[in-house]
């Protein structure tokens, strides 16, 4: 029987018909192919062994879609579960609580609400006025002031003083936002990291946000250590696919960003070098994934992730 892998895409270009074409050359009994979908009934079938997520993120029926295939037996990579969860407070609480080196983080009450909420009546469980002088003394200064659910270095500000926390933070709207001590890093690193197995430390340049070529940029130990460290999220979040920031400052790699459940695999970004490698790798795990007789259904009890054994 052939098994079938199905993917779901966003704007991107260059990666999905590449990894289709890697997929289907192989020849090993599994086929992939775009994911269509018209309406999902609550008794439908499983189709797919494996669907690889690249933008459910962005439209919320392909979310409910896949937490239903789910439950129907197919492996989603990654688990719509997990990927509720994602935000930056949470991701920088995980850490700590795995042992990895992480910026002191904060999460802050929002700067503002939709109509509905009273803010006499409804959010008589914050504290005013708002003690900006304790984030400070807890992040220092400067400090960086991000969107938690956000992404691709989107409202993202370094703050100097209180007072331009205070006015960066008056811009969020309806954002939440958390306060994150600024690391003076002298090195930067992402890590794509597939399957809870592979990972890749590259050198990356956030300024210009770019991937650079560089196979000795690590030492062993710190490469060993990154890599390490790198698994422990990985496997905690239950993510088979994802890319892992690091920046370096003293010798220690502080995990900045982790849950990027849908990285960058883009050929112009990543470079043709390491775009072939992503290419050949993702085909090999879901062609491992799809002949595999692992459920992730039995998996969902989100407590069994947090050991990140």
């Amino acid at each position: 029987m052939t098994l079938r892998v199905g993917l779901l895409v966003g704007m991107e270009w260059s990666f999905p018909p590449k990894f289709i074409e890697e997929v289907n050359r192989r020849d090993e009994g599994v086929v992939a192919e775009y994911v269509m979908l018209g309406g999902t009934r609550m008794d439908e079938p499983a189709e797919y062994a494996v669907i690889i997520d690249r933008i459910s993120h962005e439209v919320p029926y392909y979310r409910s879609f896949l937490k239903y295939a789910l439950l129907q037996g197919t492996k989603i990579v990654n688990n719509p579960f997990m990927w509720s969860a994602d935000d930056k407070f949470f991701e920088s609480a995980l850490a700590t609580k795995l042992g990895v080196a992480h910026p002191k983080t904060m999460v802050l009450p929002n700067h503002s609400y939709i109509p509905g909420i009273d803010h006499h009546k409804s959010l008589r469980n914050l504290k005013y006025p708002f003690d900006w002088e304790g984030v400070v003394e807890y992040v220092g200064l400067p400090c960086v002031l991000k969107d938690a659910h956000g992404g691709g270095w989107r409202d993202v500000y370094v703050c100097h003083s209180i007072d331009e926390l205070i006015s960066s933070y008056n811009e969020t709207g309806l954002m939440t936002m958390i306060a994150q001590e600024f690391i003076e890093w002298t090195h930067y690193v992402r890590c794509l990291c597939l399957g809870q197995e592979q990972v890749l430390p590259m050198r990356y340049d956030p300024g210009t946000r770019r991937y650079i070529v560089d196979h000795a940029h690590l030492s062993a130990e710190m490469g060993a250590r990154i890599v390490e460290d790198s698994l422990k999220l990985v496997r905690a979040l239950d993510y088979d696919m994802n890319s892992v920031e690091w920046a370096i400052a003293d010798g220690v790699p502080y995990a900045i960003d982790f849950m990027n459940p849908a990285p960058d695999m883009d050929i112009n970004s990543l470079t043709p070098h390491y775009f072939d490698w992503v290419v050949g790798e993702m085909a090999t795990m879901a062609i491992k994934m799809a002949k595999s007789h692992d459920r992730q259904v039995e998996k969902t009890r989100w407590h069994q992730f947090f050991g990140g054994q």
